[in-house]
């Protein structure tokens, strides 16, 4: 019997999260387990083992990562050699002279260069910046450079050579040329078609030094993976990839866990006809937020991860080190949160595994929002005495209770978050106030409501299946492919022609590995972004639907979309810098969310809660999967489910719809 179910696996840096869907019959599994840092297949089988399935019964499963992330923030990375033109080879050492500390004199002002002097091979060739050759390859010269290359002993190579992302030719040959030896490569003109000639070196260089790593856990998993099932990854623009794609192009996977619970929270957007939503993913290590305007998240290309630019489209999150894990600390008399994490192992105080640093988990606890007669996980049973103890040094040096420094560590979690929804909406001329905001992750709806009355927001959204809710994104995600050209076209020299080129050069490359897998063009949906800036201008402005067959619609478009953002538009004269297209195959529009309960539920239990440090409340505890939709809850109450708890606090009130979205209208904002 060939296998039927689809499952979307998250792994995270505490848990791994599955959500199983049965298309024939439409049953719905989650769990959630610990993550398998040392070994992630063993983690891939024990999440599936948690909704009782093996992977021989997976049609299809759907695979988010933190592990690019991860190596690239903890600079475990393989060393890289770098083939680049004659005179350029310091591009990385110079990089945009900026200091990384403007003020501490005493700290190194940059970053080392990832790839030192004697692994910097020069090769005398030249472009200009329309493509056309200076200074042409000579045969000889070129051997020597791949030799010298090869013989530094480098895990893999980068070849970024000037203006390859106008004329890839001299790019390919050095690839052609690499192709002899069992080395990673990565080209510039593949990894990153576009100027500022050290954002793409860097890009290159950082491409080529996770290649290693991805290779071999993409092997690892190939070699796992059942005949009949396929194998899927999550990628950095919100849809999903084959293995193949993802090995030559690693970077793909930056931020793959968190793309895809913000992919989930636009289809949770489109079904509920939310116009304006912020995304917050809160979980054990980091809180990741995004702004979702009409169903859709925005791309952007110019991001960083540690101290390495990284130019790549990816989905505009925003992320900060506050989780559930987050250890607390004070400085100077007053309390930290951040950014370091207890992480899986030991994990917070109250997980009993050995953590003694005291944790936003730890304060949830003491303050009676967790309940620690449930069980996390697999088998994590949660210690009050244990969290008491983490937290009783920070209480005693800051001259307050135990259950004030809880309550004083969630304050400082959600200004840090506060600042963070300040960064996705008002920076982007959206005025956060009018947004809904979708909580999830295991700890974001522990936090929904006070975060939203801080920020002025009016409702928040607990969406089904939220703890899971990143793999929810993996379950049902599409195939998807994007690349971003430059063309630096000024307005006034339009050149329809090129552009068509270009756009036919794009989607040709794109929708090949949809072709390999079987789609066939009428499946494929096509469409573009325009990256555009005024002459002499730095930086550029993205616009969605572009009117690229019309300039003067485009340049209309683009001042409209200057005037939201900045406050003013002029009518100087503007270029097309950059053209992004993206290719996928749209996946079925399945209501996020599952049925529930129709007969109303009471609660199961009234613990007492502290919603402010003075007194504790008893609050009732109701089971989600026990609520029926329009049942009014009322604040103070919690509402759990088997892996995350939902805070309601006094003033607020909530209800669930058909699908098992909790709706909560927040109260008193002022």
């Amino acid at each position: 019997m060939k296998p039927q179910w689809q499952a979307g696996i998250d792994v995270g840096g505490t848990f791994t999260d599955i959500v199983a869907i049965n298309p024939t019959t439409r049953e719905f599994r989650t769990a959630k387990v610990q993550s398998r840092a040392t070994d992630p297949r063993a983690g891939l089988v024990a999440a599936l083992a948690a909704v009782d399935l093996e992977w021989e019964n997976v049609a299809d499963l759907i695979h988010g990562t933190t592990l690019v992330t991860n190596a690239i923030v903890e600079g475990h990375l393989g060393t890289v050699a770098l083939i680049t033109t004659q005179g350029f080879s310091d591009t990385l050492a110079i990089g945009r002279q900026n200091r990384r500390h403007l003020y501490r004199l005493d700290l190194p002002p940059k970053a080392t260069p990832q790839v030192p002097a004697e692994r910097r091979i020069e090769l005398l060739e030249r472009l200009n910046a329309d493509g056309g050759v200076l200074i042409a390859m000579d045969d000889a010269d070129l051997k020597n450079a791949v030799d010298r290359a090869v013989a530094t002993g480098a895990e893999a190579i980068a070849v970024s050579l000037l203006h390859a992302y106008a004329n890839p030719a001299h790019e390919a040959r050095v690839g052609a040329a690499l192709n002899q030896f069992e080395i990673p490569v990565a080209l510039s003109h593949q990894v990153n078609p576009e100027a500022r000639e050290y954002e793409r070196t860097a890009t290159t260089v950082l491409s080529a030094s996770v290649m290693p790593l991805a290779a071999r856990y993409l092997e690892e998993l190939d070699k796992a993976s059942p005949e009949e099932s396929q194998l899927h990854l999550f990628h950095s623009t919100g849809g999903m990839a084959s293995p193949a794609a993802l090995r030559e192009l690693p970077l793909g996977l930056a931020l793959s866990g968190p793309a895809a619970g913000v992919a989930a929270a636009c289809k949770i957007s489109t079904e509920l006809g939310i116009d304006h939503a912020i995304s917050l993913d809160m979980g054990g290590t980091t809180t990741d937020v995004c702004l979702i305007v009409d169903g859709h998240a925005e791309i952007s290309t110019n991001r960083s991860l540690g101290d390495h630019p990284l130019r790549q489209p990816m989905v505009a999150i925003e992320s900060i080190g506050a989780g559930g894990g987050s250890i607390a600390r004070l400085n100077l008399g007053a309390v930290e949160v951040g950014p370091d994490s207890a992480g899986a192992v030991p994990g917070p105080a109250c997980y009993g595994q050995g953590g003694t640093a005291p944790t936003v988990t730890d304060a949830n606890l003491l303050l009676g929002y967790l309940d620690a007669e449930r069980t996390l996980g697999e088998n994590i049973r949660l210690d009050t005495d244990a969290a008491r103890s983490a937290l009783a040094p920070l209480a005693e040096a800051a001259s307050v209770t135990v259950t004030e420094a809880a309550f004083g560590i969630l304050r400082v979690a959600n200004a840090t978050m506060v600042r963070a929804l300040s960064r996705v909406t008002v920076e982007r001329g959206v005025d956060g106030r009018d947004c809904d905001l979708l909580a999830f992750g295991g700890a974001g709806p522990m936090h929904a409501v006070e975060l939203a009355r801080a920020f002025g927001i009016k409702r928040v959204i607990v969406p089904a299946a939220s703890s899971v809710f990143s793999a929810v994104g993996c379950v049902g995600a599409e195939m998807q492919y994007a690349q971003q050209q430059t063309l630096r076209m000024a307005s006034a020299n339009w050149d329809q022609r090129r552009i068509t080129e270009i756009q036919t050069r794009l989607v040709e490359s794109l929708a090949a590995p949809l072709y390999a897998a079987g789609y066939h063009t009428d499946s494929i949906e096509i469409t573009y972004d325009a990256s555009i800036r005024y002459i002499c201008h730095s930086y550029a402005t993205e616009i969605a639907t572009p009117a690229l067959n019309a300039p003067d619609a485009l340049g209309r478009q683009f001042q409209e979309t200057h005037e939201r953002l900045y406050g003013f538009a002029t009518d100087e004269p503007w270029e097309l810098y950059a053209l992004r297209c993206t290719v996928s195959v749209p996946s079925e529009d399945e209501p996020v969310g599952h049925n529930i309960n129709l007969v109303p539920g009471g609660p199961r239990k009234t613990a007492p809660c502290w919603f402010g440090a003075s007194a504790a409340i008893d609050t009732p505890r109701y089971d989600r999967a026990a609520i029926a939709p329009d049942q009014p809850i009322a604040g103070p109450a919690i509402v759990e489910d088997a892996w995350s708890t939902i805070v309601v606090p006094p003033g607020a009130s909530a209800t669930s719809d058909q699908s098992g979205h909790l709706h909560i209208d927040v109260g008193d904002t002022a």
